[in-house]
């Protein structure tokens, strides 16, 4: 079995050597030239325990105009501590061949969500949460997107639920969300960005 390789970039490269917590939205031009100059693919488990590097994650917030795509883990998953956790944010790690950021968060679209239709991404900021050990490694680049009234359901509905909730049916569950996704909530609330 093959060491599964991930897409980094050295801390170094990116805006202040992401010593910031939350989400940024200046420079993200500066973000996409640093990938494209400094990103290169490495073993996952090296990468794990190196905060010299952050692994690049898509985060794809899902939007039916105001509505949220909200998730629910279900008790199926192998980490208990995801059980009944909420997400509004879909993505993963970038192996070689997705081609790149962007190619990446289509795959994740594909694999977790039923729809027949791709929407738009749009990159609207950088999240980064060093508080603990896996967010030391890891960097989301958020983007959003409008189903604009189209379906979209859960592929493994055995591992999650999901269904677009009203901001104030988000708001309600927001000490259950994932931190990335509490972040991202808060954010876009905050902000308006639709």
């Amino acid at each position: 079995m093959t060491e599964e390789r991930v897409f980094v970039v050295p801390r170094s490269s990116i805006q202040d050597g992401v010593p910031w917590y939350g989400i940024r939205t200046d420079n993200l031009d500066a973000f996409v030239e640093a990938l494209e100059r400094d990103g290169r693919y490495e073993p996952r488990p090296q990468m794990e325990a190196d905060p010299s590097f952050k692994q690049v994650i898509p985060y794809l917030v899902l939007r039916d105009g105001e509505r949220y795509f909200l998730m629910r883990r279900t008790r199926a998953g192998v980490d208990a501590r995801l059980h009944d956790r909420y997400s509004i944010g879909v993505g993963g790690h970038l192996n070689p061949g997705d081609g790149g950021v962007v190619g990446g968060l289509r795959r994740e679209w594909h694999e977790e969500l039923v729809a027949d239709f791709e929407p738009v991404f749009r990159l609207v900021g950088l999240l980064n949460d060093d508080t603990t050990d896996v967010g030391a490694v890891h960097l989301g680049a958020v983007y959003v997107a409008d189903a604009a009234g189209r379906q979209v359901e859960i592929r493994e509905t055995d591992k999650l639920t999901g269904s677009f909730a009203e901001p104030h049916e988000v708001a309600a569950v927001a000490d259950k969300l994932e931190t990335w996704s509490r972040l991202c909530f808060e954010f876009l609330d905050r902000a308006a960005v639709r």
